[in-house]
C-alpha cells in the first residue's frame, strides 16, 4: 500500500472559463484559477510556496504564474515537459513534495489557449525526431491519426461495434447539458453521433475531444492542515504514472509498443489499486481521460473495470449514467465539458466528492478515480472524501 495514503488532500480548487477565444495569455489565465484555488482553500498568497505545471511548450512556467500572482516564496517551482497523461502526476509529484519537506502547500495547473492559440498537433516539431522523421513527410502528424491506429488495431483483435462509443458520448454529452461550464450543452442521439462527420477513419466527429481555451488549478497540503479549511478534505488515497515498455522518445512513437489493443493503463492497473488497497468494484463515479471515445474504453479494461475486448458492451445499458453503477465524466468530459489536457477531470471528482455538483451530483459518493493518458504513458489518482 502506498506510504503516502491519506496523508494528502485537495483543499482548494479553481477554474476559469472554458472557450474557443479567451482573448487572453495563457499565464493571465493560469493566474486566474491558480488564485481562486488559493481562495478556496481559505489561504493567503503567503502561505503558498509550491507550484507544479505541466505543458507542451504552449503554456506559462510555473515561475511565471508564481510572480504575476506575486507569490513570495515559491520554493518548489517545476514544469513537467509532458502532455494529458501528467494531469494525476503533477498532484502525486505535490504530495511527495510535501512529504520531502520542500513546500507545505502546492498549487498544481494546466493552463492553455488550446483554440485560439497553440492547437496540439497542429504545431508539432517536423524536424528529425524520433519516428515523426519518418511518420510526418506522409501526413501522419495528428492525434486522431495516431488514435485511429489504436482503434484500428482493437477492432481486429476484438470486432468493430460501435454502440458502446455512441454510448459514451451520448451519456458524457447528457452530462454536460447540466453543467454551466460546458462548452457543449446541446443534447446528441445516437443518431447524431452516427451521423456526424467522418473525421479520421474509423472517427466520427463526435468521438473526438474539444479544442478549449482555459485553464483550472488545485490547491495540495497535508491532510491535517486541510481539517481546519473551508472545505471538506478529499483525501488522495493512491495513485500510479508510468506504462509498460518501448515508450519511446516521441508520444508518436508507438510502433515498437507490444500490443495496440490495449494501452498503458494495463500496466498501471496493479500499482494504481495496490497503492490505495481497493479494487475497481469500489469506486463510486468515474473521470476518465476522453480524447477519443475509443480512449474510455482502453482505460476500464486495462485497470480491470471489465474484460479485455468487453469494455464495448460495459458501458452500454445505462450503467454508466448519472443514475448507473459507474458513473463517468459527470461534467460532460473532454469530449463535451472542455480539453484541459485532462486536469478538468480533477476539478469534477472533487466537486463529486464535496457533494457540490448540483442536478448532475452522484448520491453518496465517497471514492473517485480519475484517469490520464491515452497511448503508451498515463497516470491515475483515486480520491475519497
Amino acid at each position: 500500500m502506498w506510504a503516502l495514503r491519506d496523508k494528502y488532500a485537495i483543499a482548494g480548487i479553481g477554474c476559469t472559463d472554458f472557450t474557443r477565444a479567451s482573448g487572453r495569455t495563457v499565464r493571465s489565465l493560469a493566474s486566474e484559477a491558480c488564485a481562486k484555488a488559493v481562495a478556496d482553500a481559505g489561504l493567503k498568497l503567503d502561505d503558498i510556496d509550491g507550484i507544479i505545471s505541466f505543458n507542451f511548450n504552449d503554456s506559462a512556467p510555473a515561475m511565471g504564474v508564481a510572480t504575476e500572482l506575486g507569490i513570495p516564496r515559491a520554493n518548489y517551482a517545476v514544469d513537467f515537459q509532458s502532455g494529458g497523461n501528467a494531469a494525476n502526476l503533477i498532484t502525486l509529484t505535490a504530495t511527495a513534495a510535501i512529504e520531502a519537506g520542500l513546500a507545505k502547500n502546492v498549487l498544481c495547473f494546466r493552463a492553455m489557449n488550446g483554440r485560439s492559440g497553440f492547437r496540439l498537433g497542429g504545431g508539432r516539431d517536423m524536424s528529425a525526431h524520433g519516428i515523426t522523421q519518418y511518420t510526418a513527410p506522409f501526413g501522419w502528424i495528428t492525434y486522431p491519426q495516431a488514435m485511429a491506429m489504436w482503434r484500428r488495431r482493437y477492432m481486429i483483435e476484438y470486432g468493430a461495434d460501435d454502440e458502446g462509443l455512441a454510448e459514451i458520448a451520448v451519456t458524457f454529452r447528457d452530462n454536460a447539458v447540466l453543467n454551466p461550464r460546458a462548452m457543449q450543452r446541446t443534447p446528441i442521439t445516437k443518431d447524431d453521433y452516427y451521423n456526424s462527420r467522418p473525421i479520421v477513419d474509423p472517427f466520427r466527429m463526435l468521438d473526438i475531444c474539444l479544442e478549449s481555451d482555459g485553464a483550472c488549478a488545485v490547491l495540495i497540503t497535508s491532510a491535517e492542515r486541510a481539517k481546519d479549511m473551508p472545505h471538506k478534505p478529499v483525501y488522495i488515497m493512491g495513485g500510479a504514472y508510468g506504462g509498460g515498455p518501448n515508450q519511446g522518445d516521441d508520444l508518436f512513437d508507438a510502433i515498437r509498443w507490444p500490443d495496440h489493443s490495449h494501452n498503458a493503463f494495463k500496466y498501471l492497473a496493479d500499482d494504481l489499486w495496490g497503492s490505495a488497497g481497493i479494487r475497481p468494484g469500489d469506486v463510486d463515479v468515474a473521470q476518465v481521460y476522453d480524447c477519443f471515445t475509443y480512449s474510455v474504453l482502453m482505460a476500464l479494461e486495462g485497470l480491470g473495470f471489465c474484460k479485455e475486448g468487453e469494455g464495448g458492451d460495459f458501458v452500454q445499458g445505462g450503467r454508466i449514467a448519472r443514475t448507473g453503477a459507474l458513473p463517468l465524466n459527470t461534467a460532460g468530459g473532454l469530449l463535451s465539458e472542455a480539453y484541459i489536457h485532462g486536469f478538468n477531470h480533477v476539478i469534477e471528482a472533487v466537486e463529486q466528492l464535496r457533494g457540490v455538483s448540483g442536478p448532475r451530483q452522484i448520491k453518496d459518493a465517497e471514492i473517485c478515480l480519475t484517469t490520464a493518458g491515452a497511448m503508451t504513458c498515463a497516470s491515475a489518482m483515486l480520491l475519497r472524501n
